[in-house]
């Protein structure tokens, strides 16, 4: 099987790949996907996200390192294995993030990549529900949009925020630069009732063209190289083992767990590592798989009386009453992100910009290991440290592909995350302490009034705290030694091989991954078509 491009991965940043090269009807592109195809009804329900998690056919089933910082607990470590890869479980929220965190990959030399620069990609991509204005676009192939609900409790949030002096922004999108404190209602990667994902929006689009082949259930073991040069990527289906070749360019896009697994398993890595798995050195590239970043999540909870939660929606005729609402008016709680309203502020004092995310759900938890709400009314908020300083890895066990990488966030390694973390909750505490809130306030159950200290806010984050799915940063763009990829993607000291996902980031965005995870690979494209005009050009 031979095309011009092989794309290894269907996740958000592969189904953009394939769809934006297949545009030239006179290039060919195969995509290679490990799961199957996204028929899972619950896929597409934006709320069946909490069932798909740790679906045992729907993702990797990895889990991080008993050496990841939480007390010894390896914690559940999702990843999707379907095509639209983790768009097809993830939370559904859309927000692209602080325009200072582009301006650093920008600072860090990473020439195209400032906040001016990829803005126009955003953009691009997006077929805002809405009218188009200066921000948001119309015409693109992800579908985005406002929630449309908004229940009582979240807007008592928001007010009590607003008496804490955070700005209330309608467009968690339109940030300007030096903005402070703020609050607002989280946009939805969906379309109607239905979930955007990767696959649905930009892989169905692409799917009807001739020029492109999508292979499922098709595992990758390593790419293919004749010297320095990506030539295809071996690959094994159904008991088979085939080739994949590529005429011009092999593209990984099997995003920050993937992409540096992969690269160990065909040779290109820290040659002690490669000698230790027992991989040949095909080139050494000491950072594949190092400078490994995620967000770490921590909860506050509290009980609250006087006021509806979707704990008491989630169940009996309320849940019915739910369902039929969503399949006739494509409304209610079948139809929300993660959560519906977000706040960034600023908890150290050094910190130039806000440093914390609190994202809000007017729902608790009850007790245990599953996403299952609690029978009592109540509140949550999710919190994370927004530039976290500790850096982690992905290694290859075995040079055995479906062995999984061992994977180290690394969490809390650093103090001033720790300081950051610690804050963050205090700061969540006085939140709902503002009296918006406090009128409702039962009693705050997680971490819970016995909690005061640092020492003990600290524990408790590591023995409950978890990841928030933000893994990125394993294949880092950039010009210095352990540095992967250039700012045009193009892997380090070899030819005919990029990687276009979330592993490229120099850094972290300061909040969710999706959205700008989608813009990488619309840029990427831009970049692969160059490359190709000025291929033709010199011939």
């Amino acid at each position: 099987m031979q095309a011009d491009y092989v794309i290894v991965g269907a996740g958000s940043a592969g189904c953009v790949l394939a769809n934006r090269l297949t545009e030239d009807p006179g290039v060919s592109v195969i995509l290679l996907e490990a799961g199957g195809r996204d028929l899972h009804p619950l896929i597409h329900i934006p709320a069946g996200y909490m069932q798909l998690l740790q679906h045992p056919k729907l993702t990797w089933g990895f889990k991080a390192d008993k050496a990841a910082g939480l007390n010894g607990r390896e914690i559940p470590y999702p990843r999707g294995k379907v095509l639209g890869g983790s768009s097809s479980i993830n939370g559904l929220i859309y927000i692209r993030s602080q325009p200072e965190d582009y301006d650093h990959w920008a600072q860090l030399g990473n020439r195209g990549w400032s906040s001016d620069e990829v803005f126009p990609y955003f953009r691009k991509a997006e077929n805002w529900e809405g009218p188009a204005d200066a921000v948001h676009a119309k015409g693109g192939p992800l579908s985005t949009s406002p929630g449309r609900d908004r229940p009582e409790l979240c807007e008592a949030a928001v007010r009590a925020g607003v008496e804490r002096g955070w700005q209330y922004r309608e467009d968690l999108n339109d940030l300007p630069h030096g903005l402070g404190d703020h609050i607002g209602w989280v946009q939805q990667t969906r379309g109607g009732r239905l979930r955007a994902s990767a696959a649905r929006t930009y892989l169905r689009q692409a799917q009807r063209r001739p020029n492109l082949r999508v292979v499922t259930d098709a595992m990758v073991h390593r790419v293919l190289f004749e010297g320095t040069r990506a030539v295809g990527v071996e690959v094994s289906q159904g008991g088979a083992t085939w080739q994949a070749r590529a005429a011009a360019e092999v593209i990984l896009a099997a995003g920050a767990i993937g992409s540096p697994h992969l690269l160990q398993l065909s040779g290109v890595g820290d040659p002690a590592h490669l000698g230790r798995i027992g991989v040949p050195v095909v080139h050494a590239l000491r950072g594949v798989g190092r400078n490994f970043q995620d967000h770490f999540l921590v909860r506050v909870q509290a009980e609250v009386k006087g006021i509806a939660s979707l704990n008491e929606r989630s169940r009996g005729l309320r849940l019915v009453g739910e369902v039929v609402k969503y399949l006739t008016a494509g409304r209610g709680m079948l139809t929300y992100a993660a959560s519906l309203l977000a706040a960034s502020v600023k908890v150290l004092p050094e910190s130039a910009t806000p440093d914390v995310q609190a994202l809000f759900a007017s729902a608790s938890y009850a007790p245990g290991p599953t996403r299952r709400l609690d029978s009592k009314p109540g509140m949550t908020s999710g919190i994370w440290q927004m530039r976290p300083e500790s850096r982690g890895r992905v290694e290859a066990r075995t040079a055995d592909a479906r062995d999984q990488p061992s994977i180290n966030p690394n969490y809390l390694a650093e103090e001033r995350d720790r300081r950051t973390i610690v804050a963050g909750m205090r700061a969540v505490r006085d939140w709902f302490s503002a009296p918006a809130l406090q009128q409702y306030l039962v009693a705050e159950t997680l971490p819970g009034r016995d909690v005061q200290s640092d020492d003990e806010f600290l524990a408790y984050a590591r023995q409950t705290g978890t990841t928030v799915f933000h893994a990125t940063c394993s294949c880092r763009m950039g010009q210095d030694p352990m540095a992967v990829v250039d700012s045009e993607l193009r892997v380090h000291g070899l030819q005919g091989l990029r990687v276009i996902d979330a592993s490229v980031m120099p850094a972290v965005t300061s909040t969710n991954t999706n959205a700008p995870t989608i813009m990488i690979a619309e840029r990427g494209a831009d970049l692969v078509k160059a490359a190709a005009r000025a291929r033709l050009a010199a011939a």
